[in-house]
């Protein structure tokens, strides 16, 4: 499981043109799940989210969780994450799981992130073509893998 995560001021998602979810301050996560991927993954995944100190503290220090800093996650599936670009110049998506399974571990994250942190988590449309906006306050972008726990 692999996330790219960015400190936001601002973020939202449109689908066919209707705003689908926004957020103010927090974290704007795109999630890809592989093959092979477990609960075990998303928990490790979202303990990290959800302790992470990213957040500037009143001294200008990334120092704050977002508890702390009072914000919100938006939660976007992104297959493309686990793109092969190895051979050729088209990407192969051959390690990304198969929508059914991902799907089912996607809302696992959904309720599991909000579970441990306690905050609002919002969510995209699994499987669909979104147009996500955002601001990004930084920037501050983390990627995050569960299989390398790093």
């Amino acid at each position: 499981m692999r996330v790219v995560i960015q400190r936001v001021n601002k973020a939202s998602v449109t689908v066919n043109g209707n705003l689908i979810s926004a957020i103010p301050n927090g974290l704007l996560v795109f999630l890809g799940i592989s093959v092979g991927d477990t609960q075990q993954d998303a928990d490790w995944i979202c303990g990290k989210l959800s302790k992470i100190r990213i957040f500037s503290d009143d001294e200008g220090a990334m120092n704050r969780t977002i508890q702390e800093a009072q914000g919100e996650y938006l939660l976007i599936s992104q297959f493309t994450l686990h793109a092969s670009t190895k051979k050729g110049n088209r990407p192969s998506y051959i390690k990304a799981a198969r929508p059914e399974e991902a799907r089912a571990l996607y809302e696992y994250v959904l309720d599991k992130l909000w579970m441990d942190s306690n905050r609002p988590v919002k969510a995209g449309e699994f499987g669909a073509n979104m147009q996500v906006a955002l601001e990004n306050d930084g920037p501050v972008t983390i990627i995050m893998d569960s299989q390398r726990k790093e």
